[in-house]
């Protein structure tokens, strides 16, 4: 029983990692795209694909919560605020922000949360980048 449950866990969070490098390399070549003025980042095939990938990603995510619980991880709460500021800010950059500076401004930090969240999830430790 135990060796399937690990066996489960060590799939899950490799499909996650996939997923995670799916969804940010999808997001910065999208944001690339709308501050170049181009038209694709926001074609209804893309944001298809992206609703796919990111809801497999949000399940892997949960499931990994599932197992590992919630209790005593302070790393996997702050990891969840910058996966809050990421969305926002992501939206900002994509689609709500008027000017082009404000995209950029926007994109970058969004990346800069991504950024935070990877080196959280890899320290276990909220500081992530910082520690």
């Amino acid at each position: 029983m135990l060796r399937a449950v690990m066996s489960s866990y060590v799939l899950l969070k490799h499909a996650h990692i996939g997923l995670v490098t799916l969804s940010l390399l999808g997001f910065a070549l999208r944001g690339l795209g709308v501050l170049l003025g181009a038209r694709w980042p926001m074609r209804p095939g893309i944001r298809r694909g992206v609703i796919v990938v990111d809801s497999l990603l949000l399940a892997a995510g949960l499931g990994l919560w599932a197992m590992l619980g919630w209790a005593g991880m302070v790393w996997l709460q702050v990891k969840l605020g910058f996966l809050v500021a990421y969305i926002l800010l992501g939206a900002l950059a994509l689609r709500r922000a008027r000017r082009w500076g404000a995209r950029l401004l926007c994109w970058l930090l969004a990346l800069g949360c991504a950024a935070q969240m990877l080196a959280i999830a890899h320290r276990h430790h909220p500081l992530g980048l910082l520690a």
